[in-house]
């Protein structure tokens, strides 16, 4: 079965860090684009980072420089490091994953196939 189990959100002030980690579990994420998307309230979802098979990643420009993806190979989690964290940031974050391919970080919201129920991450000012 598979699974993708995000964690680490919560609360907390601006200019702070957060790691949420995807846990993964019943299919072969090494072949994969594995991504990080968030959702404001009142907002689209949105593609923040990803990484493809070839380890290659593509972020967002409002994250770039801010926030690095990862994938743990060996224990099977993929992780978003955030740090600068700026109350725009405040949104339920998901990760997801899409077979064979590597989307551009706009195509890749309406093509992934498993998702996981997110995580809520909160920033204050």
């Amino acid at each position: 079965q598979v699974q993708l189990v995000e964690s680490g959100g919560g609360s907390v002030q601006a200019g702070g860090s957060l790691r949420l980690t995807c846990t993964l579990s019943g299919f072969d994420y090494a072949t994969y684009h594995m991504v990080w998307f968030r959702q404001a309230p009142g907002k689209e979802r949105e593609g923040v980072a990803g990484i493809c098979s070839d380890q290659t990643t593509t972020y967002a420009d409002s994250v770039k420089g801010r926030f690095t993806i990862s994938l743990n190979n060996a224990k099977n989690v993929l992780y978003l490091q955030m740090t600068s964290l700026k109350p725009e940031d405040t949104a339920m974050y998901y990760c997801a994953a899409a077979r064979w391919s590597c989307y551009s970080l706009p195509e890749a919201r309406g093509n992934m196939d498993f998702w996981g129920k997110g995580t809520l991450v909160t920033i204050s000012s």
